[in-house]
């Protein structure tokens, strides 16, 4: 299930479709037609309360992942920072090792916008070993020159380049950080149950278009909340504004 999340769109036709079936599932059966007006009005406050558990676990499922979404941009921000006062404060540095810190930060830069635009997960692991690779080769750098030199101001140097490489940490927790696929299954439980539910109220209108209106707006809040909820599927993604123009002030 967790790679279906990854592909919003493909997952809100699938719950549209799963919905629906629940809904004349629920339109075909017909213990409604026994009830009887104390009976049905008790079935009514039944189904309201049963949706209104499904309108406040979707409610909640949505401000996870916004918070998660947030939690991405944020950590974006905080590498660009981190990576531009790194690029600083190299200047401090003798001068070889400047240029090539500079570099490297550089090349690293570029890696890390690389890891935020693509799409393709089959190009990841050569991303994350080239991100470690400047990593060990930025850290080297900085650590040869403390270990030469131990004076404050490299310390605060190495100090800057340690933020860089806990951001970048901080940024890939952040992007396995997933709504739990119990979640998931959870609230499509509930929505399913519900969706009968309406169908055994509406058993007169079982060709009625009002039937398609809680699967439809199911799907759409899937649709949404996955869409949130996946850094690389679907529209709404986390684009690195800070890193690109970062990376123009380098230039």
């Amino acid at each position: 299930m967790r790679m279906l999340l990854n592909f919003p769109i493909l997952f809100a036709l699938i719950a549209f479709v799963v919905m629906w079936a629940a809904t004349q599932f629920g339109a075909r059966t017909s213990l409604v037609r026994d009830f009887s007006g104390k009976e049905r009005e008790e079935f009514n406050i039944v189904l309201g309360a049963t949706l209104t558990m499904l309108g406040l676990i979707i409610g909640f499922t949505f401000s996870m992942a916004v918070g998660r979404y947030d939690q991405r941009k944020n950590y974006e921000e905080e590498e660009a920072n981190a990576i531009g006062t790194e690029y600083v404060r190299a200047d401090l540095l003798p001068s070889a090792d400047a240029d090539k810190v500079h570099a490297l930060l550089k090349q690293y830069l570029a890696e890390r916008i690389t890891f935020y635009e693509t799409r393709d997960r089959s190009a990841l692991p050569q991303i994350n070993n080239e991100t470690t690779k400047l990593q060990n080769e930025m850290w080297a750098a900085v650590a040869a020159a403390a270990r030469t030199q131990q004076t404050p101001i490299l310390a605060l140097v190495a100090s800057g380049m340690n933020d860089v490489l806990n951001r970048q940490g901080y940024t890939q927790a952040a992007w396995w950080n997933r709504i739990p696929v119990a979640a998931w299954g959870l609230m499509a439980f509930i929505a399913i149950v519900c969706n009968v539910l309406v169908g055994v109220a509406a058993h007169e209108a079982k060709t009625h278009r009002s039937l398609l209106i809680l699967p439809v707006m199911v799907a759409i809040a899937f649709m949404l909340v996955a869409d949130l909820d996946s850094p690389r599927g679907g529209i709404i993604r986390v684009a690195p504004q800070n890193l690109i123009s970062l990376q123009s002030s380098m230039q």
